[in-house]
């Protein structure tokens, strides 16, 4: 009974840090807080704010369906779109392509500015966020896309970058 019990506890434990869909799993960094289900979304998770930082970053996991959702280049413009320098212009970003896992294709941005896009279909628009750094990754999975969008203060998302890489270097397909 004692071996069973303890393995019911590492059961629920490694399933509370595990997360999957669209036939793709990876590994959540440990203090990344999941939120409850929303709507286009697999995953939605809360990354404490660093120290000096009074904002938390929050990391978005989509997905839309096969075929669904758009290119990786176009949402990788939408995503650099949404943050501006101080002179008002679209800010540089850091694009890499490359494959994870099993052989999935994953792509990633990270762009760092005024962060405009805060609204969506069902949140109207704030102003914009000074401050603010997207780390954003796509992988393409045999039953579609899911997109990883992970912002939040740039000090923020500085000190969970290496946690964002590691959660990526552990997709894989189930």
């Amino acid at each position: 009974m004692h071996r069973k019990l303890t393995w019911l506890i590492l059961f629920a434990a490694i399933s509370l840090v595990a997360d999957s869909g669209a036939g793709i799993r990876w590994t959540t960094p440990p203090g990344w807080k999941p939120q409850e289900q929303r709507a286009m979304r697999l995953a939605t998770y809360t990354v404490p704010p660093a120290q000096g930082d009074q904002d938390s970053g929050e990391c978005g996991v989509y997905y839309f369906g096969a075929g669904q959702g758009g290119s990786v280049q176009a949402n990788m413009d939408r995503w650099i779109s949404q943050f501006q320098q101080p002179d008002g212009k679209t800010s540089k970003a850091i694009i890499k392509n490359g494959a994870v896992g099993d052989g999935l294709k994953l792509s990633t941005v990270d762009v760092s500015g005024a962060y405009t896009g805060m609204g969506g279909p069902r949140a109207p628009q704030g102003s914009p966020k000074s401050g603010y750094r997207l780390l954003g990754a796509i992988v393409e999975g045999s039953r579609g896309s899911i997109f990883f969008k992970f912002t939040g203060p740039a000090n923020t998302v500085a000190q969970n970058q290496s946690a964002f890489l590691k959660m990526l270097a552990s997709l894989h397909s189930e």
